[in-house]
């Protein structure tokens, strides 16, 4: 697909065979060459499988899975493929045969109501409902990991949309984190003025163009983005415009970075003082202590303020899952590590690894920067929306997401960006609906 994403209703079942074909071929190809690091997916004594594309947090899934013996009697063997795409391929290959590992990494949202539509997986809903008795997952978290009524997923961790900031450069410039709109622009104008770049903007990688546009929409009306990426309202509709146009307003002034800024380079940037807030989920805490940055003395972090003070507060959460391949060859170990994943023994290691935030409430996040986002998020009742990348339909969200990066870039229009993602929305939806007949 083009940088501006934008395919007819009338041409997208055709590209969408034709990208299933040749996603096929090559997962095939991947398969038989074998594409995960470490050792075969075929049953293993004392472990369960885990694929993965995340090699670094291959360490972090074996000390949880050490913890997870002393429950279950299974470590954790995590398989990694660095390559997102052809992991996605892989998987959706091997899910309904001999080769599937014993779990499987997933995304939440419709990224997994694709794969559990596709079948092969097992039904976790007894695991889900055993958890929510204890109180160890948040009821409204359900509806992400389910389909059809049906959970097929346990959360694997809980990750928020915040602006990390340099404390170093606010505090010389006698700015401190802002509770208000009013109060955000005040520090940009500040910033800005002393040649230091507010805000960190990219769409190197292409995901990350949804960051600022899930966050200005949200923050303008978190009702209206429920809607919106239910299906339910028009990309056209005023909340939406007004983001965008707030967002072409910040770049038109030269708030933020090009958006050729690799977010890679956001902790050192903030460390270095070149760029003053940067958004992204706080599982990027863990990115701030590899560039030697300590939580509440070098950097803090805190929750986009609403565009008006009326309008109710909200966060964007996004949560990985656990699934489970029905052809798992180690099936029960698999199913027994699921159910003690939440474990709050289990959690504290892994939460302390990722340094971000459980999956499971009542654990507190040992990073003091998270830990105060997890009090803020409990003492404003705020409400968590689904990260559009999961929100909507798979091939609607990957079409919008090229539209906003050309919009990034400076190809189209807030009004006629929104135009399009409008068009492939009536589109993707009524093909969704169809499929689901």
């Amino acid at each position: 697909m083009s940088a501006s994403g934008r395919t007819s209703s009338a041409t997208a079942p055709l590209a969408r065979r034709r990208l299933l074909v040749g996603a096929a071929a090559g997962a095939a190809a991947l398969t038989a060459g074998g594409c995960a690091r470490g050792a075969s997916t075929s049953a293993q004594p004392g472990t369960t499988s885990i694929s993965n594309d995340n090699a670094t947090w291959d360490d972090g899934y074996r000390a949880a899975g050490r913890e997870l013996e002393k429950i279950t009697g299974f470590a954790l063997r995590p398989l990694s493929n660095p390559s997102v795409t052809s992991y996605q391929q892989v998987v959706q290959m091997t899910l309904q045969t001999s080769k599937a590992s014993d779990l499987v990494k997933w995304a939440s949202g419709y990224q997994l109501k694709r794969l559990a539509r596709a079948g092969g997986l097992t039904d976790l809903t007894r695991v889900w409902e055993g958890y929510a008795a204890k109180g160890w997952v948040r009821g409204t978290s359900r509806e992400a990991v389910s389909y059809r009524g049906k959970a097929f997923g346990i959360p694997l961790y809980e990750s928020y949309y915040v602006l990390f900031y340099s404390k170093p450069v606010f505090r010389k410039l006698g700015l401190s984190a802002p509770g208000s709109w009013e109060q955000l622009l005040h520090c940009a104008e500040v910033l800005k003025r002393n040649g230091i770049t507010p805000f960190l903007a990219s769409q190197v990688g292409g995901w990350p163009a949804i960051e600022w546009f899930q966050e200005l929409v949200s923050k303008v009306d978190p009702g209206f983005y429920g809607r919106l990426v239910a299906g339910e309202a028009s990309y056209t509709d005023e909340p939406a415009r007004q983001a965008m146009d707030i967002w072409h307003d910040f770049m038109r002034k030269g708030w933020m970075t090009p958006p050729d800024f690799d977010q890679a380079r956001g902790p050192g940037a903030l460390k270095e003082g070149t760029v003053g807030m940067f958004l992204h989920g706080t599982w990027q805490a863990s990115g701030m202590s590899a560039a030697g940055m300590k939580p509440g003395t070098d950097y803090g972090a805190f929750i986009l303020p609403t565009v008006r003070p009326s309008t109710s507060k909200s966060v964007i959460a996004e949560s990985g899952v656990f699934v489970v391949p029905g052809r798992a060859s180690s099936h029960e170990a698999a199913k027994a590590n699921v159910g003690a994943w939440l474990t709050p023994s289990v959690q504290r290691v892994w939460s302390d690894f990722l340094q971000d935030s459980s999956a499971n409430p009542t654990v507190r996040a040992g990073n003091p920067v998270v830990a105060e986002l997890q009090r803020d998020i409990a003492r404003n009742r705020r409400t968590a929306l689904v990260r559009y990348w999961e929100a909507s339909p798979p091939s609607l969200i990957q079409g919008n997401t090229n539209d906003l990066g050309g919009f990034m870039a400076g190809q189209t229009s807030p009004a006629t960006t929104l135009r399009r993602m409008q068009e492939r929305a009536h589109g993707e939806w009524a093909a969704w609906k169809r499929d689901e007949a």
